[in-house]
């Protein structure tokens, strides 16, 4: 092998401050980073699938839920983490785009996010009892906090 570029990284393990599941659209990821750096996840486990939190909600195969638990079984294991992240986002491809699967209807878009974020903590729950779990919903407005602190809560996700 011929190295390409240096740089130095520690050495030492890191504690996980978070394990997050959020979908790779770009188009969220400055203003993602910069909330998560807010409140206070410095040192995170990226989960970047298509759709985010969709696979722990409503997966199109259930061998995708599968593999992100796993995932996060390991972010346990091997750095700590306590506490997953979710994430979902307005105009998600993996859900149909704002416009094919919402009809352009913004609200109709978060209500059904939020419901979705609702079920993946559920689901996440079931599957790893005792993780802290919270959701989002972002939109090209801001980040939403779908309140999912505790499994018997439910919560409106506001919409600008």
């Amino acid at each position: 092998m011929k190295k390409v570029f240096h740089f130095d990284a520690p050495r030492e393990k890191y504690h996980c401050d978070a394990a997050i599941l959020w979908c790779f659209d770009n188009r969220f990821e400055l203003g993602f980073r910069k909330f998560l750096k807010r409140i206070g996840v410095t040192n995170s486990d990226p989960i970047k699938i298509a759709g985010g939190a969709k696979c722990m909600a409503s997966p199109e195969h259930e061998s995708d839920r599968e593999f992100v638990l796993e995932q996060i079984r390991k972010s346990m294991r091997l750095h700590g983490t306590r506490r997953v992240i979710l994430m979902v986002h307005s105009d998600c491809g993996a859900y149909g785009g704002l416009a094919g699967g919402f009809g352009g209807d913004a609200e109709a878009e978060a209500e059904h996010h939020e419901r979705e974020l609702q079920r993946a903590a559920a689901n996440l729950r079931a599957a790893i009892p005792g993780v802290e779990v919270q959701g989002y919903f972002v939109d090209f407005d801001g980040i939403w906090d779908a309140e999912i602190g505790a499994a018997e809560e439910t919560s409106t996700v506001a919409v600008a």
